[in-house]
């Protein structure tokens, strides 16, 4: 990393590699370490003559055993000579009497008689019975006093380490963000103090991957602190409104962490703050409602926001009846688009088209809309923002796609035509039935089955050329 000019990795490339605690660790701690420090093997072999010497007793102890009774054979030349164990005398040295107590050596200490053998022990014997029955204990003992010295020399050194930890988590943060922007296709976004943001086919990071068989659309987004402060939002639900949304935000925060943007180019000018107001939820446990919830939140925004935040909010005033709600939607509205009052980016999604008029209005207010549209009796959305209010909801349609059955479908077509010529609802006049089918129409259900039953890797060329064909035809009828 020292080539590079960066400061940040010039100063990871200036890490201490803490040569000696890596040498004493690598000589001192076995690769696999038990979990408790006081149960023995945390040493490697070679750190300690002393624990070596133990492990071998403890591990060679019947070894040795037999290498004392054939010593002692050999001494007394007594060839029934046996050593042996057991819990209440230890070991012993059993001799049979019928093998001569005469040639018993001066340096055996009777230990038990019984009817036909002698049982003995030496010094020797002792020592061996000494060294075998408390190996294990005095490994434990051992292993665990070097573990403390060790400890105690990394710890002598701890700030050296946590400096050492601290860049070698920035270095792992820094290839992550690397790496993600090579393998997904980012770029450079140019981060500066003004009050501009202006991103040009801007991705959502995450959706974009969670996707398989469909490509992201990418979206457009410019908001500034004069004309273009507000951008109303509108279209059907699961249109991608709050998908767009997010993606400005991530965008933004993205950017002014560092990191390379999932977009084709983006100047972000810094924001102090990113408030988002997005999503349902309710608090039982002290009594507060989804909208008691909503509001609060959004009071929490409105205090704290300042010109240079942005916000992201998503369908405000939904929780309650519609007139409060589209009061309250209006309100707020206002209040961010105010100069005088907050005048901060924002980004207001909503499905109250009457917020609409605001455009001609309030100075800074611009309606942007998610295309969808509706091709042979099915909702097609199209994922692209547009300049413009949206036309119509889609509820009934959202409704259909969701599984509700046909007969509550139709009721609900005609109690909406009811509410609308009763003059209680908004009516609205949708655009001219459009049956053409766009490049942007690919998600029409007739083409996408044909591609999604597609294995293109068993296509010949001649096949290919046909369904390309066939693709073309329908695109025309």
């Amino acid at each position: 990393l020292g080539k590079y000019q960066s400061g940040m990795l010039r100063s990871i490339a200036a890490t201490e590699p803490l040569e000696n605690l890596c040498t004493l660790l690598r000589r001192a701690i076995c690769d696999e370490p038990p979990f408790s420090v006081r149960e023995g093997g945390i040493l490697r072999s070679g750190y300690s003559e002393e624990v070596d010497r133990l492990r071998n007793i403890r591990d060679n102890g019947t070894q040795m055993v037999t290498e004392l009774e054939q010593r002692e054979r050999q001494r007394t030349g007594i060839k029934k000579l046996k050593v042996g164990y057991n819990k209440v005398f230890g070991y012993y040295i059993d001799v049979p009497k019928s093998a001569g107590l005469e040639n018993v050596p001066a340096d055996y200490i009777r230990k038990q008689t019984l009817v036909s053998n002698e049982r003995y022990f030496t010094q020797e014997l002792k020592e061996l019975e000494n060294t075998l029955l408390t190996a294990k204990d005095r490994i434990n003992d051992l292993e665990y006093r070097y573990f403390c010295e060790i400890r105690d020399m990394v710890a002598a050194n701890v700030d050296r380490v946590k400096e050492a930890a601290d860049r070698v988590a920035r270095l792992d943060a820094l290839c992550s963000l690397a790496e993600v922007a090579v393998r997904n296709n980012y770029t450079m976004p140019e981060v500066d103090t003004s009050k501009e943001l202006h991103i040009i086919e801007g991705r959502h990071p995450v959706v974009e991957q969670t996707l398989k068989d469909v490509l992201f659309v990418p979206n457009d987004t410019f908001l500034n602190d004069s004309d273009d402060r507000c951008a109303i939002v509108t279209g059907p639900n699961m249109a991608g409104k709050s998908t767009y949304m997010r993606q400005t935000a991530l965008i933004v925060l993205m950017a002014q962490m560092g990191s390379f943007v999932p977009a084709k180019s983006a100047t972000i000018g810094v924001v102090d703050r990113v408030f988002t107001r997005i999503g349902a939820s309710d608090d039982l446990a002290s009594g507060q409602s989804t909208f008691m919830v909503e509001m609060n939140e959004m009071a929490g925004i409105l205090k704290h926001a300042t010109a240079s935040s942005l916000l992201i909010l998503d369908e405000i005033g939904r929780g309650t009846s519609t007139f409060d709600g589209m009061a309250i939607a209006r309100a707020v509205l206002e209040y961010c688009a105010d100069k005088r009052r907050l005048g901060a980016k924002t980004m207001f999604a909503t499905h109250y088209h009457e917020l609409s008029a605001l455009e001609g209005e309030l100075g800074g207010v611009r309606n942007y809309n998610i295309t969808a549209k509706k091709q042979g009796g099915t909702l097609v959305f199209l994922r692209k923002i547009v300049r413009g209010a949206a036309d119509d909801s889609y509820g009934i349609e959202v409704a259909k796609l969701a599984g509700l059955p046909d007969s509550v479908i139709s009721k609900a077509k005609g109690y909406l035509k009811e509410l609308e010529s009763s003059g209680i609802g908004p009516a609205v006049t949708p655009k001219a039935a459009d049956d053409q089918i766009s490049m942007a129409d690919v998600g029409a259900d007739e083409v996408r089955d044909i591609l999604l039953r597609t294995d293109v890797n068993t296509l010949t060329p001649l096949e290919a050329m046909n369904l390309l064909f066939e693709l073309q035809k329908k695109a025309r009828a």
